[in-house]
């Protein structure tokens, strides 16, 4: 999926404007391409082959002296157990060595891991970014996150103390819907831009802006 360009940047930019000019809330969108490098799930799938290969030894052990005979053949002795065990165990740590390389392949990795751990990383990212870049730099804890993760296909809202006092996670369905659709078309900037209109309505609604209000965030997309 192509990341974005200039032109999106502004147009997130000048949405943010926009929106945090009738709300004294205050918006930061983030777009990162992936939340999670997810090497305990390339391990874990890595280790399958490893067991595979002692499943096989254990089912069939005269298979394993079958493989050091033609490994080794000739005119020598029967191997002993010692040699076996060896040969299985070089057997096992090639087997979880080679799945390991070929799971340095993240689109591989990615597809092998499961739905709610990609949901469950990107939401624990999300919040670490958000307790870094907006949670309690307001006068009145009104920040909130849209929180894009590319790689995952995934989206997160995140907001401060006061807005989760008057508002629940449906109050954002919309923006949510509005970034989805675009970005499962390309159009990251305007899934992006959309969802930030919606956000700032309804912060609009709880928080309006008042006469002293200043930005406190900049209005600007932080890319990650």
């Amino acid at each position: 999926m192509s990341r974005l360009t200039d032109a999106d940047r502004e147009k997130v930019a000048a949405a943010i404007a926009k929106a945090e000019s009738t709300t004294a809330g205050e918006i930061v969108a983030v777009e990162t391409a992936i939340s999670d490098a997810y090497h305990d799930v390339a391990l874990h799938w890595a280790l399958v082959p490893l067991f595979a290969v002692l499943a096989w030894a254990a089912w069939r052990p005269t298979a394993l002296a079958s493989c050091y005979d033609f490994l080794f053949g000739g005119w020598q002795p029967d191997p002993t157990q010692s040699q076996l065990l060896t040969l299985l165990m070089v057997a096992a740590a090639l087997a979880f060595t080679i799945a390991l390389l070929i799971l340095k392949w993240m689109p591989l990795r990615l597809v092998l891991t499961p739905a709610a751990t990609k949901h469950r990383r990107v939401r624990r990212r999300a919040i670490a970014i958000f307790q870094a870049a907006a949670a309690g730099r307001t006068t009145g804890r009104t920040g909130i996150l849209i929180y894009l993760s590319l790689a995952e296909r995934r989206a997160e809202i995140i907001a401060d103390e006061a807005i989760l006092k008057v508002t629940d996670d449906h109050a954002w369905g919309e923006a949510m819907t509005a970034l989805l659709a675009d970005v499962r078309e390309g159009r990251i900037g305007d899934g992006i831009a959309a969802a930030v209109e919606r956000v700032g309505a309804v912060l609009s609604d709880h928080f309006p802006r008042s006469a002293h209000d200043r930005n406190e965030i900049p209005d600007k997309l932080i890319e990650l």
